[in-house]
């Protein structure tokens, strides 16, 4: 079977699908929830309309409440799960063109979502499409679950498995090719820090400090608003500092009172060295001030804790191992305000051959610091010699002549959520992983040829 020829054959209808399915906005959005759309309406609508094109291409769909769905081909007791994601993470400033334009540009889309996860879930859903209609005989039934929560708090799949079946093995093209078969234990914790105005102080009082949008992503943005006055001394350390950090960042005065902004580089938690966290350089540049009291402790405990460490040293929790590396820490949200709650939402993923707890200990010891929210997705890994992996590793070095190397990260993918599952694709070596990142984008061809892997990798593993 030439599954390129095949992919090449639809091409145009492929392209044009993706693009279409881009354009929806599928953010979570709970001020627009309701029943059947517990996540907004954006992703209420970018579900229905996956939902409805498998309906007319004659699959079997299921929706579940809105959580999440299915759509399903083929006969047989077993389930093999192609698991996929529909809604994206907020796209941010800074982009070239809409970032729900879906626009092409020398070869490829850019979109919020073309990467991670809306393009390859299209990829998947047309490669399942082939097997149907080359009407190749299965064993099995494969099962294209989509999720739709996976960005925040996963509660799409915890609903999904409380009704629906547990497939016996299965792929997420949700991360890199050729197959990651471990991922690292991923916690999401808040920190209360105690912050108390002795009344004493220096002249600058921080009214309130914000950054992020999400545990998940560094934050590329942060504002602190201070009464007082600023000086020309402050404003120039100000500009030296964050040219320091390779930040960008301005002054805004007005009154006695006046606003400070900064401009990092958001990238995924993963991996927060390739981003560059504005919220943690902001709490270091005032660090470096005379703020008010209760200003002074929840920057100067931020920036004793975690500012230019991505790997727990501060907080003695640097570990690593040979499967899947160290562990990383970013602090995705900051939120301080006079008379209100200061908080730091934080993610960490561990290595898989360790577990949670020295990590909580040692968030529990943070100086004026309570954690209030701490929850822990374990480690995932299977066998190098599983039959799930032995397949997958056959179709890729079948169609790309490469060896199907075994890879781990730190990402979280829905791979997870099976006893069998590993994450296949759709970034192939050498490409940059530009997932949560502004003009995220997605090669066409890549998406073709992760098509292609992805309709083999069906019939093989349910034939």
């Amino acid at each position: 079977m030439n599954w390129e020829l095949e992919v090449e054959k639809r091409k145009d209808g492929i392209v044009q699908d993706i693009q279409d399915f881009l354009k929806i906005n599928s953010v979570l959005d709970e001020k627009t929830a309701g029943p059947g759309k517990p996540f907004g309406e954006g992703i209420h609508k970018c579900l229905t309309a996956l939902l409805e094109k498998g309906e007319t291409n004659g699959f079997t769909v299921k929706n579940l409440d809105g959580y999440a769905g299915h759509i399903e081909w083929g006969e047989g007791e077993e389930i093999i799960g192609i698991l996929c994601h529909i809604d994206v993470v907020p796209p941010g400033d800074g982009w070239t063109s809409d970032p729900f334009a879906a626009d092409i540009r020398d070869g490829r889309i850019y979109a919020r979502g073309a990467l991670d996860d809306k393009g390859p879930t299209m990829a998947a859903f047309h490669a399942l499409k082939i097997v149907k209609e080359l009407n190749l005989p299965l064993s099995k039934r494969i099962r294209l679950i989509i999720g739709t929560d996976e960005e925040s708090d996963w509660r799409c799949v915890e609903h999904y498995f409380k009704h629906e079946e547990m497939p016996s093995a299965g792929f997420a093209p949700d991360a890199d090719f050729p197959i990651i078969y471990a991922e690292k234990g991923l916690i999401d914790a808040v920190l209360h820090l105690d912050c108390p105005n002795s009344g004493s102080g220096g002249g600058l009082v921080l009214e309130s400090l914000r950054a992020g949008r999400r545990f998940n992503m560094v934050p590329d943005e942060a504002e602190a608003v201070l009464s007082g006055t600023v000086t020309p001394y402050v404003e120039q350390s100000f500009a030296d500092f964050v040219k320091e950090k390779r930040a960008e960042g301005r002054i805004t005065k007005n009154g006695d009172r006046c606003r400070i902004k900064v401009f990092g580089k958001s990238a995924h938690a993963m991996e927060p060295d390739n981003g560059i966290n504005a919220g943690l350089i902001l709490a270091e540049f005032l660090h470096t001030q005379a703020l008010d009291s209760a200003g002074r402790h929840f920057v100067k405990a931020v920036s004793d804790a975690f500012s230019g460490d991505t790997r727990g040293k501060k907080l003695g929790i640097a570990v690593s191992d040979e499967i899947s590396g160290d562990l990383t820490l970013n602090v995705g949200r900051i939120a301080y305000g006079k008379e209100k709650e200061s908080t730091v939402g934080i993610n960490i993923r561990y290595p898989v051959t360790e577990t949670s707890g020295p990590v909580k200990e040692a968030l529990e010891r943070v100086q004026g610091g309570k954690l209030v929210s701490f929850k822990d997705s374990k480690p995932h890994h299977v066998p190098k010699d599983h039959e799930l992996i032995k397949t997958l590793q056959r179709v890729y070095e079948e169609q790309t002549g490469e060896q199907a190397e075994l890879i781990s990260i730190g990402g979280a993918t829905y791979a997870r959520s099976l006893q069998a599952g590993v994450a296949f694709g759709p970034l192939f070596p050498g490409r940059p992983d530009v997932a949560h990142q502004k003009d995220e984008y997605m090669e066409i061809d890549d998406l073709l040829r992760a098509a292609s892997l992805y309709a083999q990798a069906i019939y093989e593993l349910a034939k």
